[in-house]
Parts: C-alpha cells; structure tokens; sequence
C-alpha cells in the first residue's frame, strides 16, 4: 500500500510497517494545531492585563446574555428533546424528508435567517402585531434577543439529540415493549439514560450557538446588546483595544461548559 513498507515474515505473512507518508501525519498534525491555536497566544500576549476592566455597558451585556441563554436552552431541551426522538424513529425514507427541513434551519446564513425572521415577526408583521398586542414586542426586546438564541441554536442541539437517540439498540426499546411498557417508558427509561453523552454534546453546541449568536440578533434584537453586538460596538466606537476585556470574559463565560461536557462525553466514550 502507499506509503507502507511490507516485511517479509518466515511464514510467508507480511506485516505493513509505517512509511515516510505517515511519519510526516505527526508533524504536520502538530503545525497544524499550531496555525489553529495562534490566534489564542497571540490575544493572551497582546492584551495589558493591567487594564483588563469591562465597562458597565459590557457587564450589562453579559447578564443579558447569559440571562437569556440560559432560558433559550430550556426552551430548546425541552422542546428540541422529544422531537429529536421523533425524528430518530421515523421510516427511514421520511427521515431523509425530515432531516433536509432540519438541515435547511441549520445551514441558513444568520443574517438571512435574522431577515426571515424581522420578516414573520416584525411589528408590522400579523405575528408579531398580534404579539405586541399581548404586551409582547419581538423587536429590539429582551423577548426578539431569545427568539434570536432559540433560532440559531436548536437546530444544533436537536441534530445531535437525534444522532443520540439513532445510536440506542432498537432491540432494548422492543424489549420495553414487549413487557407491556408504552412509548413514553421507553423514552424516559430507556432510550434518555442511553443518549445522555449525545446530549450533552448537543447541549454544548446549543450553549455556544446560543451565547455567540451574532447575524440573528443584529438584525431583530440590537438592543438590548447581547456579547457580540456588544463586540461590534466597541470595535466600531474605539477599536480593537476596546474589545479586550469583554472578549476574555466572553471565553470565561462560554468555553468552560462546553469544554467540560466535551471531555466528559469523550472520556465515556473510552472507558
């Protein structure tokens, strides 16, 4: 094979020893980690650690996002949750159907879907007339900032809660089955407790999405200013000196989750 040296062994058998080509996968694995890695060092040796102080405008903006993340990924579990399981027990030529309509939520661009959204539910909309009014405003609210997260991160979270569930031996949900259990046994003692490293995994995907949401919240909910508009609004006010402080709280706030649940899931995988 390429990149392979064959060795004669006394019986007739050969053995593959590693060539040159897989020789290099080391180094080249380890340039590569470090291009990606860059931009990390570079912002912790260039930043004036003694000047590292969020503004009152960017504390603000954390708690709006923070507070509102934390409601969308509820909302999101708790809806995303049975529709991923749904979906996971489909036929498969309807869950071919299915998955496309997910992928299309999934691959739209954020500021084409933050337009389809001002779209549906702008004030001028019926939707979003008949929610103002309820007293509900879907534009530039702390209401229009969670319907932003929940847009962009449950596609994520319900993509791979799906995977999950697909992953679940169908014969342990047929023997629920067969000792008279209904579907909803099944869900709750069987197939949840069996997917929860899928899960988590979409949790994760679903907390970052949701914290980071930029093209979505530019458009229906610039204000009140979540993290990254908050982002863009220093860089576009005083540079990116300004941006400093707030960005190292933002990796504080939205690394360590996903990050923790990551390497859980990873090291269940290999236990």
């Amino acid at each position: 094979m390429p990149g392979e040296t064959l060795l004669a062994l006394g019986d007739g058998a050969r053995v593959a020893r590693p060539g040159a080509s897989l020789r290099l996968a080391g180094p080249l694995g380890a340039l590569a980690l470090a291009f990606l890695l860059i931009p990390y060092v570079w912002l912790a040796l260039t930043t004036d650690w003694g000047a590292v102080a969020p503004s009152a405008g960017d504390w603000q903006s954390v708690w709006t996002s923070v507070a509102t993340t934390l409601v969308a990924l509820a909302v999101v579990v708790v809806g995303g949750t049975p529709l991923a399981w749904w979906l996971a027990s489909r036929k498969p030529r309807l869950r071919v159907l299915l998955d496309a309509l997910l992928l299309l939520t999934l691959l739209t661009p954020p500021l084409a879907m933050g337009l389809m959204l001002a779209i549906v539910y702008g004030p001028y909309t019926a939707i979003g007339g008949a929610a103002g009014r309820l007293g509900i405003e879907l534009s530039n609210t702390p209401a229009a900032f969670l319907l932003a997260q929940i847009y962009a991160s449950a596609p994520y979270y319900v993509l791979a809660a799906r995977g999950a569930f697909e992953s679940v031996p169908a014969e342990y949900q047929e023997i629920a089955r067969t000792l008279g259990r209904g579907p909803w046994y099944s869900f709750w003692h069987v197939s949840l407790p069996l997917a929860r490293m899928g899960l988590a995994t979409g949790l994760a995907l679903a907390w970052v999405r949701a914290l980071g949401e930029f093209g979505v919240a530019l458009i229906i909910a610039y204000f009140p200013q979540g993290i990254p508009v908050r982002l863009w609004v220093d860089l576009q006010d005083t540079g990116l000196s300004a941006v400093y402080p707030l960005l190292w709280v933002f990796f504080l706030i939205g690394l360590p989750l996903p990050l923790a649940l990551g390497l859980w899931a990873r090291g269940r995988r290999a236990a």
